[in-house]
Parts: C-alpha cells; structure tokens; sequence
C-alpha cells in the first residue's frame, strides 16, 4: 500500500475504494498512528510554490488567468512556477519535473493525457484541473460553455434570422473549443436550421482568423456569420474581411467568446460571451490550496457562469 493512499484516507481526501479504507484506517488504530504537525505542515508548504500549466503563454486569456491565479498564490505568500508545454513531445517529462518542484500543480485541459493527470494525482499531488472536462475524484474548475454558445449562435441564427453560419475553430483541440461546438450544434437543432458540414479549423490566434476568412472566400461566397471560437480568432476575422472589402456586420456578421479588452474597442465592436478568466485563475489557486491543506473535497467540479454581451458586429444597432 503506497504512502500517498495512507495519506489521502487520513486526510480524508480523494479516491479510495472502501475495503482499502477500512484496512488503513484498521492500520492506524492499532498503531495509534498520529501525523507529526510539524511533518505535516512542512508537506504541505515544503516548496513554497503552486505550479500552473498551459499549452502556451501568449495572449489576453492566459495572462488575465495567470493574473488571478497569482493573486491568490501570493495572499498565501507561495510564488508561482508557470510552464507553457507547447505540445512538445517531451511536455510530460516537463511536467512531472515542475509536480516534483511545487506543492500543487493545475493543468489545464487538453494539455496533457489523461494517464499523466492519473500518475501525479495516484501518487498524492495535490492537482486541481482547468478548463478542463471534469474528471471522476479530482477537482475541476471551469465555465458553463455548451449553453453560453447556444445562446450566441440562437442570437444569430433567431434574432437576426441568419441561416449560414461557419464555426472558426479546432473542436477538438480543447475542451472549451469542444464544449462550444456541442453549443452551435444544438442551436442549430433548436432552431430547426442545417448545420454546416464541418467547422473551418483552425487555431486561437489573431492570425488564425485571417487563414479562416481566406478559406472560407477562396471557397465560394462567404457565411453570413462567422461564429468564432474566441475573441482573438474573431478579431483577426474581422480585420481579414474589412481588408478584403467586406463590410461588418452587413456583408459577414461576426461573434466571438472571451470578452477580452479590444472586443470592445470601436474597430472591434465585437459581440462576444464574457467569461470570467480571472476568477477562472483565483478559483483554480483556492482550490488547488485547498486540496494542498487536505481542506476540502476532491470531487468538485467548478462551473463559473458566463454572460452574453452584443455589440455591433452581429448587426444589432446596424440600420
């Protein structure tokens, strides 16, 4: 029976089956084990640092995260190690370096296999997941997506009666992307309207949003919205089609999630979902301390709500 079960049943934390709970609580009577405080408390704080992982560090959106996860790390005076994996192959040996240098790591979703989450979390890291489909005993922290996408794709296709929209993103290149498109599919099922055949795939940067309005008008005539999978991507669209002499919204309408400071800019304009990333970051640090003290249950799963702001580039306030 490995230390890290010993230590999960005498927290009180994590899963455990029940015949190996009641062995080890058994085992603890009858050696009247009682855990040294000092011990414990060098444990729990032994590094002084929380971890947090991400597929890259560029953009609004990890920084704003990063920001409140921070926040929280220094109120409770631990610095913060942040590994960006880039999806390099060596990115699990990279990552179980940075779980053996801090006292709690979170991941967010999509980074790492799920046998990797299992490995550090089997062996008694504290781990809280972000962004992240939940995942059965270990803590989760994360926005409503599905519904928050539904009401922007019924927005358009509803409110503004528009029938060809094009999804600009990868659904599978994350969970949120995932969850987002399992959004626009069941609007279009609501609304009674086709869907597209696939989305037009690609990545989350500015730039991305140029290479997808380039398919798209290579293709034939474009989408009468173009519902984007973040802000930056739907920014990038926005710039693509202006510069190619398409008005927006009355040629193209276009939408996008996030809700980060150039959405709201004049050239930007842009009707989006506000998510909250900062507390997404000081919600992922409570609860990764938590798990670190043995405070609290590890079967949580976080979901923080989100809100539907319009702006002009869906066509509302457009003549």
């Amino acid at each position: 029976m490995s230390a890290a079960t010993v230590s999960r049943v005498a927290r009180g934390v994590g899963q455990v089956s029940e015949e190996t709970r009641r062995r080890v609580l058994a085992a603890i009577e009858l050696h009247d084990f009682r855990p040294s405080r000092l011990g414990r408390d060098l444990a729990k704080r032994s590094h002084g640092a929380l971890g947090i992982v991400f597929p890259g560090l560029s953009g609004p959106y990890y920084s704003e995260v990063i920001g409140g996860f921070e926040e929280e790390a220094v109120r409770a005076r631990l610095a913060v190690v942040i590994l960006g994996t880039h999806l390099l192959r060596e990115s699990d040996e990279l990552v179980r370096d940075t779980a053996a240098r801090v006292d709690g790591l979170a991941v967010m979703g999509g980074v790492l296999p799920d046998v990797v989450v299992d490995r550090l979390w089997d062996r008694g890291d504290p781990v809280v997941l972000l962004a992240s489909r939940p995942r059965v005993g270990i803590p989760t922290v994360r926005v409503e997506n599905v519904s928050a996408f539904d009401r922007l794709t019924r927005h358009l296709l509803i409110d503004h009666r528009y029938e060809r929209l094009a999804f600009v993103g990868d659904p599978g290149s994350s969970p949120d992307a995932t969850y987002r498109w399992q959004g626009f599919e069941q609007a279009h099922r609501q609304a009674q309207v086709p869907m597209p055949a696939e989305p037009v795939r690609v990545g989350l940067t500015q730039s991305d949003g140029f290479i997808a309005v380039n398919r798209l008008l290579a293709a034939g005539p474009p989408p009468r919205a173009l519902v984007c999978v973040n802000d930056e991507t739907a920014i990038g669209a926005v710039l693509a089609l202006l510069d190619m002499g398409h008005r927006v919204p009355q040629d193209v309408a276009v939408t996008g999630f996030d809700d980060i400071p150039m959405a709201g800019l004049p050239v930007s304009g842009l009707t989006t979902v506000h998510q909250p990333m900062r507390e997404l970051g000081r919600e992922t640090a409570r609860l990764l301390l938590r798990e670190i003290e043995g405070g609290g249950p590890a079967a949580v799963d976080r979901v923080l709500e989100t809100q539907l702001v319009i702006r002009g580039s869906c066509g509302c306030g457009t003549a």
